[in-house]
């Protein structure tokens, strides 16, 4: 059954941009992965700050495989933290090890300078729904 992996990443109000760029950047990097299945980043229509990055697996195994992967770990280097981080939420913006998007901290390496504040991992399975009129 597919399940849905939400990547909860706030960022300062002016960093919204350096955060999509980034993942624009690395846009299509997960697609050749098993189980993967869709990715879509949402950015917030008012003032919030948090932006949403949506993506959908076959099963939690293969989410699991690709945040362990060489080729995560090369797609989300620096060696920030951010406050109140979860280990291992698999998505650049703000995880565990400083993901392009990641929270306060240096630039190790030659990685960006981390864009987060905080970043927290949600786990959904599809409960109803819609396919519209296609």
């Amino acid at each position: 059954m597919t399940v849905i992996k939400i990547n909860a990443i706030t960022v300062p109000a002016d960093s919204g941009d350096t955060l999509a760029q980034r993942f624009a950047a690395r846009a299509g990097a997960v697609d050749g992965q098993d189980g993967f299945e869709g990715f879509e980043l949402l950015k917030p229509t008012d003032d919030r700050t948090t932006w949403l990055v949506i993506t959908r697996w076959r099963d939690d195994e293969s989410f699991n495989a690709w945040v362990s992967s060489p080729a995560f770990g090369s797609g989300h280097q620096s060696d920030a933290k951010p406050a109140g981080d979860q280990a291992g939420t698999g998505h650049p913006g703000g995880e565990t090890g400083g993901r392009p998007g990641g929270g306060p901290g240096g630039t190790e390496g030659g990685a960006p300078p981390p864009v987060a504040m905080s970043a927290e991992l949600w786990s959904y399975v599809p409960a109803g729904g819609s396919t519209g009129g296609a």
